[in-house]
């Protein structure tokens, strides 16, 4: 009598596009977009989509504002623990970037059941609440439903003072930029699929997007900290053009200072660049002025999209050595200046 052995489930295979790099592309996102609004919006709603923040902010009193938001996509990885963590990592990234100490999260729950053991499924939400431990956050509830591809992610509520808010269209001609993690997710992710990432390579990939952005609270209480956001789906280039266009300037940006992940370089020579990448510069790059040593796959890394991704910070020059100690304290040893702010039309350079 023979066991036949059960077949390996790659959940990457269920997914047309994951991680971040699921977002609609920018350029398709703001059409839709234009056709929405127009409702009266209550004074307590101090963040909408009006700068397309990182998360809607409402005014409860004088000393706590309730921060909200969502996020949700298909599988990066094949294993459904890890799956779990990163979704939920990016999630409540959302909350750390506006300044915030998240208090508590609903789980979204797309799976096919059919197709995917209870097992595996059980293992994705194991993950999610491993993360939501870490932070010290409850997951209190959350919506199920069979779907054709796996979806997992998280609401999450946090709290934060209405003063130390830290929206993305508040940075300053003069404003240093730091960048909180490496970034080449998305090369990563590809490889994945494509069988070339070794086990040192997927071990950086977790740690990174598994990391929560603990910084953002602490720095919001900076003085010298104007902006703050995260780096997502759109890549840190569509991450800083919101903040040039919210504040009405130019960033300059230098491509020899932008940390990334080990093997990044050379997997992305190997063609390892996600479908995203490219939607991203269709969407954006008509904003984007790149010097002539910029080569392609530099450009491609500068649209990579990123999956549970580092803070980006704005700020005044001489509070640059407290917000990388703040980072540093926090185990982001990477944190790095990567260019500035200017005046001038809403844009990014790139040198």
């Amino acid at each position: 009598m023979t066991t036949e052995t059960p077949p390996i489930i790659r959940l990457t295979e269920f997914s047309h596009g994951g991680g971040c790099g699921c977002k609609i592309a920018p350029g398709v996102l703001s059409q839709i977009l234009k056709s929405t609004g127009g409702f009266p919006l209550p004074k307590e709603l101090l963040v909408g989509i009006e700068t397309s923040d990182d998360a809607a902010v409402y005014r409860l009193n004088d000393e706590q504002a309730l921060i909200a938001t969502t996020d949700f996509f298909m599988p990066i990885v094949d294993d459904p623990y890890d799956f779990g963590r990163i979704a939920a990592t990016n999630a409540i990234s959302d909350v750390y970037a506006m300044g915030g100490t998240p208090i508590m999260a609903l789980a979204l729950v797309g799976m096919p059941v059919g197709k995917l053991p209870l097992e595996t499924i059980g293992l994705i939400l194991k993950g999610g609440e491993a993360i939501c431990a870490e932070a010290g956050i409850p997951i209190a509830g959350g919506h199920t439903i069979d779907s054709v591809e796996p979806i997992y992610g998280l609401v999450v509520m946090g709290l934060v003072h209405p003063s130390h808010i830290k929206r993305n269209a508040s940075a300053r001609a003069g404003d240093q930029l730091i960048l909180g993690k490496p970034i080449g997710v998305g090369v990563l992710s590809a490889a994945l699929k494509k069988n070339l990432l070794d086990a040192a390579g997927y071990a950086s990939m977790i740690a990174n997007t598994t990391k929560l952005n603990t910084p953002g609270k602490a720095l919001a209480q900076l003085a010298g900290v104007h902006a703050l956001t995260d780096v997502t789906g759109f890549g840190v280039l569509g991450h800083l053009l919101e903040l040039a266009r919210g504040a009405g300037l130019s960033a300059q940006l230098d491509m020899s200072l932008i940390p990334l992940l080990p093997q990044v370089r050379q997997l992305a020579e190997l063609g390892c660049i996600t479908g995203a990448s490219g939607r991203n510069w269709q969407g954006y790059g008509h904003e984007v002025t790149l010097a002539p040593s910029i080569s392609p796959l530099q450009q491609a890394l500068l649209t990579d999209p990123q999956t549970a991704g580092g803070l980006l910070v704005s700020c005044a020059p001489d509070a640059v050595e407290q917000v990388l100690q703040l980072f540093r304290k926090d185990g982001f040893a990477e944190a790095a200046v990567i260019g500035e702010m200017r005046a001038g039309k809403p844009g990014v350079e790139v040198r």
